[in-house]
């Protein structure tokens, strides 16, 4: 049974690690259906996903990890209505922020004949999530097939080494590297209430740091990561806190993941710090990305 498919170093199935959601469904036309392998039968309208006609349509998969994406293949519906597809944007990356819809864009879909595959080059686009999404009012969206090609991102952190300024309970530093499931509040780190707590990330050799991601807890006290500090460098004065600053965090919604550039800035030691009194560092998920200097 041929899947929708990523490449990696084996073919491995989005259907068994993927799951995709929509802005909304007409009847039976779940999101489901864009990523059932039906590719050969999109002839059969109802092997399709569908939106409601509404502003702004969408249709998102989340890939459960994050992939440096090579290519997406959209195929359109048969039966009728090929000029639907007309205009919609493919995004790919870490935000869910507007339901993933402030995305990079891979590619602008100008049309697909009836019943046509046609594939678009993200050209390595890193994200866990891809998008595709119908700019303006009364439109839909109506997808037979979504196939999407990359390879897994190397995360950093998983070789790493973590620790903090204190523990609370046993929600120890490790936890942030484990690729736990953020919902359950035991699968992540947390300090002390404390001046200045921080964790660290000993990724063992330096590297060019490119992009952060960091998951926020879910179940309460979102609003704790408010104000963190990232820090790279190779420092570990001040307990790695005087290394430059990649990023400030303002907030992240519970649950939720978001992504932050470091540009290249090398280090061995990635530091997150919330400057201030009576202050609580949890951290559900730590993932790093970059690049190792050859010396």
């Amino acid at each position: 049974n041929k899947q929708s498919t990523l490449f990696l170093c084996q073919m491995v199935v989005v259907e068994d690690i993927g799951a995709s959601i929509q802005s909304s469904t007409s009847a039976d036309w779940i999101a489901e259906k864009a990523i059932d392998g039906n590719r050969g039968l999109q002839q059969l309208r109802t092997g399709c996903s569908s939106t409601l006609n509404e502003t702004n349509p969408w249709w998102r998969l989340d890939l459960h990890d994050v992939y440096r994406v090579s290519e997406v293949v959209v195929t359109n519906r048969k039966d009728c209505c090929a000029e639907q597809i007309n205009g919609a944007e493919i995004h790919i990356g870490n935000s869910l922020e507007n339901n993933g819809i402030n995305n990079p864009i891979c590619a602008v879909i100008p049309d697909i004949p009836a019943g046509e595959s046609n594939n678009y080059s993200c050209d390595g686009l890193d994200g866990r999530y891809m998008i595709i999404h119908i700019p303006g009012d009364w439109k839909i969206l109506t997808l037979c097939e979504v196939e999407v090609y990359g390879y897994l991102a190397e995360n950093l952190a998983v070789a790493g080494a973590a620790i903090q300024s204190s523990t609370f309970e046993d929600w120890f530093a490790e936890k942030a590297i484990d690729r736990g499931l953020q919902q359950l509040y035991t699968e992540c780190s947390s300090t002390l209430n404390e001046t200045y707590p921080w964790w660290r990330l000993d990724l063992r050799h330096i590297y060019r740091v490119s992009k952060v991601v960091i998951t926020n807890r879910k179940d309460c006290c979102a609003e704790l990561i408010n104000g963190a500090e990232i820090r790279i460098g190779n420092s570990l004065e001040n307990n790695g806190t005087n290394n430059p600053i990649c990023a400030v965090i303002p907030d992240i919604p519970a649950g939720e993941s978001y992504s932050y550039s470091c540009d290249g800035m090398e280090g061995r030691y990635m530091n997150l710090i919330i400057p201030g009194d009576m202050k609580i560092l949890t951290l559900c998920e730590v993932k790093v990305y970059g690049e190792g200097i050859h010396q």
